[in-house]
């Protein structure tokens, strides 16, 4: 009996649409990446993106537990000296909601060229609407 492996032709994308409406921010990032992995199907491989589509919507009414909103701080640099920047999760929720998800989804990824490659298929969208529509309808 011989190993199987997967190959990239057999590999059939789907497009999931995840309401985030009191959802918790870390729950819901598990589940995401999972599907964007592929975790969730039979043939899935650790070399190959064999993960779905995701859209999530209402990313601004996402919750998170405890005193998170105020003591949970994102940090980036600039490069220079003294180019450290901070925001609270509470700020960042009010200036750009879709950035709090998109960071806590590409953490639980691969960082290689691979996460990437599945950090692609993710679509986050504040509000209701997404121009999605077509994909997901069957």
């Amino acid at each position: 009996m011989k190993t199987y492996s997967t190959k990239m032709s057999e590999i059939k994308r789907e497009w999931h649409v995840i309401d985030a409406t009191d959802q918790v921010l870390g729950r819901l990032a598990t589940q995401v990446a999972r599907l964007l992995m592929g975790k969730h199907k039979p043939i899935f491989s650790r070399n190959l993106d064999a993960g779905d589509f995701v859209v999530i919507i209402n990313a601004e009414k996402v919750r998170v537990t405890g005193d998170k909103a105020k003591q949970k701080v994102y940090y980036r640099h600039s490069g220079y000296p003294g180019g450290l920047k901070s925001i609270t999760l509470d700020k960042l929720m009010q200036t750009n909601p879709t950035r709090v998800i998109e960071h806590a989804v590409k953490g639980m990824l691969p960082h290689t060229r691979l996460g990437a490659s599945m950090m692609k298929k993710l679509k986050v969208y504040v509000g209701d609407t997404h121009p999605h529509l077509a994909q997901t309808k069957r």
